[in-house]
């Protein structure tokens, strides 16, 4: 369908306008219904870890309202401390689905909550590839508009975070992103305050929604700074520029999570570094008509210089004195990839924070990573204001998406833009010679490409566009349509066993634990055992205190003795984890144990080292570390499995190919509670002993600091 664009360039007629509209709807339609099959082929269910969060949120918000919202104060997160929704996350997300939700409601439309919130990001997908449109018909034609739209629509790189039940903040956040660069194009096209107001509401729509909006407000100033260097100064650039940053500055401070982000943070200042720049620059181009050539030449050199000098002392001097915050640990990580994993392991232990690969770029984007670099030629050949714009969007993305395998999602749009250009740029030169000319035909075959050279190329494209759908289409339906909760495994004739271990787990804990028990486990599962079973956790997807993640995963890394005496401290009833042992899961508890002893090192004398062997190997067999061996979580996951006999030694383990070094594992302090049908999920209850040791003096001290923090949060006070 896409390929048809090409045609529809140039002027609008109205059979044009109808087959662009066509186009248009279409690819709206191809997006929408690429993102459906987790739910064909599961059910209408929230996916992965977040989005259970998000849902929960959703849903208190449209049973209670807006600012019940706003001052809801979650007790049942990061026991003993809770939280404070309203003001700690980005509400455009739920927002957004709650008025759905009410307007559906008021049209007499019955709908669930959880309906509104599974299909919210595939709706918003037709939303993205209407503002690429948009954005690219600025940049080029509406040929490569409605080509771009068509990619953006069906790209893995996009679909990866936009399926239905992914009900994050991406899945709204890339057509704000999208929407506000093309208002932003827009004004600086025109210099008109209008649309420079609607930029600044987009931005504003964008800072509620995802904490990306920070690649907004620098890209922007970047494109300013740019083009003064460029001396492609204009009036229309200071106006779009001066109300932008104004209002929107403004607007974003209205977010109870960003509050006085903007004006203290460093991540902010080149925003209103540019900011002075550019007044200063204007003010002196203002004095070009009244200072003769030598005298302002000399003037502008001084201006722009002790400007420049002023904004950097002047924010030198700020993050000094503790006014201005100095740059985030998560922001170093974007230019020194092994900064987080020494100084911030929490960071480096999320699987989307690693370096991105070369496969992954071909996986998510195929031929489009081929085709964009030559869109960029295009761009930068016959180079303008807004083409300067999307030259830097597409270079700062592709460092971004290098170093960060998540911010693979804000280069995708803009290699689904360049690469429309590219294709419709061929298809044009190809095709559009004799749509275009009227020519004899003697004089056209003098001039004009041969018929078989037009012939092979337009194949060979079509070709192409044909391959990248079917790659699309593959890659969606095998690889990110599959929800984290819901398992399947297919047996040799082709029939498929659904592995439904997680929802079954916090079903048991929904229905057979008591409505206040304290459930501890790592991090990655704090939200769903929130959304599903509804039990108060001790951390979660947050982990906004990586004091307390280091806490539990001390625990978690101890004997049972000492791990014994920080859960009574904590006051925890169950633990649960992860065991992919016996189905063959590589996401388990054991794969991941080293980032809790990474995360620990605070609280912990033990070393990584010792859980290793002295070879320096992790190895879970009898030439094991005794240390791991003997931990809690060995024991968790490997208690009666050494009894475990299936076509393979007993105790083998599936997952890493190996027979346990510890079958004898008995509990002290513990007792197996349940294990779902798979083993995957396990939960142990904490026994409460009548003549249990007392705690020793730091647990004691530990203790006092955990019940000080408690009565803090009863009184709604972090």
């Amino acid at each position: 369908i896409g390929a048809l664009g090409f045609v529809v360039g140039g002027h609008e007629s109205g059979w044009q306008s109808l087959l662009s509209f066509s186009i248009l709807f279409l690819a709206c339609l191809a997006g929408f219904s690429s993102r459906l099959f987790a739910v064909i082929r599961f059910e209408s269910i929230i996916h992965e870890f977040d989005p259970w969060f998000n849902y929960r949120s959703t849903h208190h918000l449209a049973s209670n309202g807006f600012y019940e919202f706003l001052n809801w104060f979650d007790e049942r997160a990061w026991y003993p401390l809770g939280r404070i929704v309203g003001g700690t996350v980005y509400p455009g997300l739920m927002v957004t689905a709650g008025l759905i939700h009410y307007v559906l409601n008021l049209l007499h439309i019955t709908v669930h909550i959880r309906d509104v919130c599974v299909f919210l990001a595939p709706v918003f997908s037709g939303l993205t590839a209407i503002s690429t449109f948009l954005l690219t018909r600025e940049l080029w034609n509406q040929g490569a508009g409605l080509l771009a739209a068509c990619f953006i629509a069906i790209v893995p790189g996009y679909i990866s975070r936009s399926v239905a039940g992914s009900f994050d903040n991406e899945g709204i956040a890339i057509f704000a992103l999208q929407f506000t660069y093309y208002l932003w194009v827009k004004s600086v096209k025109t210099g008109s305050v209008f649309w420079t107001i609607g930029c600044c509401l987009s931005y504003f729509y964008m800072v509620s929604a995802w904490g990306g909006y920070v690649f907004i407000i620098n890209l922007i100033p970047l494109h300013v700074f740019v083009l003064l260097v460029m001396q492609r100064y204009s009036r229309r650039v200071y106006i779009a520029y001066s109300t932008f940053f104004i209002v929107g500055l403004i607007l974003s401070m209205q977010i109870p999570f960003v509050g006085f982000q903007p004006i203290r943070t460093s991540e902010h200042m080149a925003a209103a570094g540019v900011f002075a720049l550019l007044q200063a620059y204007a003010f002196l181009q203002y004095l070009k008509d009244r200072l003769t050539r030598q005298e302002f030449q000399t003037l502008f050199f001084l201006g722009v210089s002790l400007a420049a000098g002023a904004v950097f002392l002047t924010v030198i001097y700020l993050t000094y004195t503790g006014y201005i915050a100095p740059w985030s640990g998560r922001f170093y990580s974007l230019w020194d990839t092994g900064y987080a994993k020494i100084h911030i392991p929490i960071i480096a232990s999320v699987s989307e924070h690693q370096p991105t690969t070369w496969v992954s770029f071909f996986f998510d984007l195929h031929i489009l990573v081929c085709t964009f670099p030559a869109g960029l030629w295009f761009c930068i050949k016959n180079v303008n204001d807004e083409r300067v714009f999307v030259a830097l969007y597409a270079i700062s993305a592709v460092y971004f998406a290098g170093v960060m395998v998540r911010l693979m999602l804000t280069l995708t749009p803009v290699v689904c833009m360049l690469s429309a250009v590219a294709f419709s740029s061929v298809f044009e030169h190809y095709m559009g010679d004799d749509t275009k000319r009227e020519k004899p035909p003697a004089e056209d075959s003098k001039e004009g490409l041969g018929p078989n050279i037009k012939s092979i190329v337009t194949m060979l494209m079509l070709m192409l566009l044909m391959m990248f759908a079917v790659h699309c289409t593959w890659v969606t339906s095998n690889a990110y349509s599959s929800p984290s909760v819901v398992l399947a495994s297919y047996n040799h004739d082709g029939t498929r066993n659904i592995l439904d271990d997680f929802r079954e787990a916090y079903y048991w804990l929904r229905q057979n634990t008591d409505e206040h028990a304290r459930i501890m486990s790592w991090w990655d599962y704090g939200y769903q055992i929130a959304g599903m079973a509804n039990r108060t956790t001790l951390v979660d997807n947050n982990t906004w205190n990586n004091s307390h993640i280091a806490l539990v995963g001390k625990a978690m890394s101890s004997n049972e003795s000492a791990a014994y005496q920080i859960m009574r401290s904590l006051d925890v009833n169950y633990v649960l984890i992860i065991f992919g042992g016996v189905i063959g899961y590589s996401g388990d508890d054991i794969n991941k144990f080293l980032w809790m002893v990474r995360i620990s090192f605070c609280f912990t004398s033990q070393q990584e080292s010792d859980f290793f062997t002295p070879q320096g190997e992790f190895r879970v067999d009898k030439a094991g570390s005794p240390t791991l061996l003997n931990c809690l979580m060995y024991k968790m996951s490997y208690y009666r499995f050494g009894e475990m006999q299936v076509r393979t030694p007993p105790g083998f383990d599936r997952t890493r190919n190996a027979e346990i070094g510890n079958k004898d594992i008995k509990f002290k302090h513990l007792e197996e509670a349940f294990t779902s049908e798979h083993w995957l999920v396990r939960i142990y209850k904490v026994k409460t002993l009548s003549n249990r040791e007392p705690l020793d003096h730091k647990t004691l001290i530990l203790h006092h600091h955990i019940q000080t923090c408690q009565q803090m949060s009863s009184h709604n006070v972090l």
